[in-house]
């Protein structure tokens, strides 16, 4: 309860915030956020912690803290303004009362409708991200295999120099040729989520041969080497937020809301949920955990590039990450017994 407590403090705070606001229509909505938020991002709290345990303590605390603001102020509120702002060729302020205004998602010209229609470009951004980054863990060779047959498939697979970049190109050429009404854009925008996450994975590796200190499993990294894990865990924390801030508008338009719920309180905790996998050890107790995590990391993928064309809810992605986790959890416990 201790690693949680600030988190509830916070919370606190910003459904006080959410009712001054807008009564408690604003506390019920913020509170279907936040769960919405939590449910959507146990796999990101999972990733996380395994990155995070390879931090020094310093670089932990500055994801906790600095990670916190950019993770509520840059994702939840910069990033959707920007979006906005330049779809509609707004600058920042107009796109802030526009946001302001909390216009149906439904209406031509709204800030909820610009966010809306830029969808196709941010889901190919953050869907070819994510894809990269679940390929990337099944393709590495790694000591436990969960799902015996596709897992060992993929682990043969990532032989192939260059396999995941390969791979998931001819996923983005599929996707923008059978799913986007304009490839163009969703091409370029998926080619930038490619780039983007070889540039991050490829300065962290390269950052990564400075390391100062080791434990008995895994080097703990500090200095530049910190500062580029540090740097790949905000892209892949920033990756996780664009179906939530997205799926946020189809149950308000309205960004302080958006941001209480999403930002502060769901942030918070999944931060919290973070640090306390990262202090207990979770993982590596739970060693099928990681795998369920990134299996529904790949699950989220395919249906954010799919989501391009057809609607899908918030509420099946968070359901099927969340079984496929639980799935992992309970066949962790089951070899733990068996080993004993």
């Amino acid at each position: 309860m201790k690693i949680f407590r600030g988190s509830f403090i916070v919370s606190l705070i910003a459904l006080i915030i959410a009712f001054i606001y807008a009564g408690w229509n604003g506390v019920f909505i913020t509170l279907i956020l936040a769960i919405l938020e939590i449910s959507l991002s146990m796999d990101n709290a999972i990733v996380n912690a395994r990155i995070l345990e390879r931090m020094s303590p310093a670089w932990q605390k500055a994801f906790l803290t600095v990670g916190i603001l950019i993770a509520v102020v840059g994702m939840r509120l910069i990033f959707p303004l920007l979006i906005v702002g330049i779809s509609a060729h707004l600058d920042p302020i107009s796109a802030l009362r526009l946001a302001l205004e909390k216009g149906n998602p439904h209406t031509a010209g709204t800030y909820g409708y610009i966010l809306h229609q830029a969808h196709p470009q941010i889901a190919a951004f953050g869907g070819m991200f994510l894809l990269m980054l679940a390929l990337g863990f099944f393709f590495d060779a790694k000591e436990y295999i969960w799902l015996k047959l596709p897992e060992a498939f993929l682990e043969k697979l990532g032989h192939f120099p260059s396999a995941n970049a390969i791979i998931s190109l001819i996923v983005l050429l599929i996707s923008s040729e059978f799913l986007a009404k304009n490839a163009h854009q969703v091409l370029f925008a998926g080619g930038l989520g490619i780039l983007t996450f070889m540039l991050v994975d490829g300065f962290g590796e390269m950052m990564s041969q400075s390391k100062t200190a080791t434990s008995t499993n895994f080097a703990i990294v500090t200095g530049k080497a910190g500062i580029a894990l540090f740097l790949y865990l905000e892209m892949i924390d920033a990756s996780f937020s664009f179906d939530g801030v997205i799926g946020a508008f189809a149950i308000t338009s309205d960004p302080i809301i958006i941001l209480l719920g999403l930002g502060i309180i769901g942030a918070m905790f999944v931060r919290s949920l973070t640090l306390y996998l990262v202090k207990k050890g979770t993982l590596n107790d739970l060693v099928y955990l990681e795998h369920g995590a990134h299996w529904a990391i790949l699950t989220l993928a395919l249906l954010i590039l799919a989501s391009i064309k057809w609607e899908i809810g918030e509420a099946v992605t968070g359901l099927l990450g969340a079984v496929i986790i639980i799935f992992s959890f309970i066949s962790s416990l089951l070899y733990n017994r068996k080993q004993r």
